[in-house]
């Protein structure tokens, strides 16, 4: 006879995981010490496995940012995951996002070297401006940066929020955006390995680490480090303006360049 595991708050736990499984109980109420060993005694049982990386997320996106404003930049050409993935954290953790471009209409974002899903624009850069948000969210992709980093608009725009304090989070190739808005000079940051050189040269700090945070900028370096990138994103976020982001060393003199 197989033994009916029960919980202090009165259900057994392979009612209890199917009941909720996509939800994270609460440990305390219940009783329960380890969500794992829940999940690996129901293996084999026809019990439902709690998604682990669900679980982590559920824990730092519970409604941080109510009443929060975030800006997602891009042009067409951005890695589609690195914008929907973060914008559902964000949405989760109960702020409004609004998608900034070049142009009205509609974005086409990329799945690494093949198009992907179209996306409408909310606000142009003619008519969005940094004070009208909490926060910003900078995908990567190999041709949105390009487009965005020749347009002066969105250079005042990114410079608006480290003006302004205000948290900013830059993924993969996003960081080309702050080298031409000279943002990156005295920070340290990670980017798509390639724009090291480039970053340095710039005057960043830059190391290879799947997240960094230095006042309020958050920084990864590719699609695989968006777990942990939303998790500092949302923490970020939360913490509102940081004081940091808008002081830069003065240029010193010009020093032999990496190559």
């Amino acid at each position: 006879m197989r033994r009916n595991l029960r919980s202090p708050c009165g259900l057994s736990k392979g009612r209890l995981l199917q009941r909720i499984p996509e939800e994270v109980f609460s440990q305390r109420a219940c009783g329960v010490t380890s969500i794992t060993g829940l999940a690996s005694e129901g293996r084999g049982q026809g019990i439902p496995i709690l998604n682990p990386q669900k679980i982590q997320q559920s824990k730092f996106m519970d409604k941080k940012l109510d009443g929060k404003k975030v800006a997602i930049l891009v042009a067409d050409g951005f890695e589609q995951v690195e914008m929907t993935k973060p914008r559902e954290a964000l949405k989760e953790a109960g702020a409004e996002t609004k998608i900034v471009s070049i142009k009205s209409g509609q974005v086409r974002g990329m799945n690494h070297d093949e198009k992907g899903d179209k996306f409408d624009v909310d606000l142009t850069l003619g008519s969005a401006q940094a004070v009208d948000f909490d926060a910003l969210l900078m995908p990567g992709g190999l041709l949105n940066p390009d487009a965005m980093r020749q347009e002066e608009s969105a250079l005042e725009f990114v410079r608006g929020f480290f003006d302004a304090g205000k948290p900013v989070a830059v993924i993969c190739h996003g960081p080309q955006v702050l080298i031409n808005a000279d943002l990156v000079r005295g920070r340290t940051m990670t980017s798509w390995p390639a724009l090291k050189v480039d970053m340095k040269n710039a005057g960043a700090n830059w190391i290879d680490e799947e997240v960094v945070v230095d006042n309020g900028l958050v920084s990864s370096r590719n699609p695989d480090d968006i777990p942990a990138f939303n998790k500092k994103m949302i923490e970020e976020f939360a913490e509102g303006k940081h004081d940091g982001m808008h002081q830069q060393p003065e240029k010193s003199a010009p020093v032999a360049l990496e190559t």
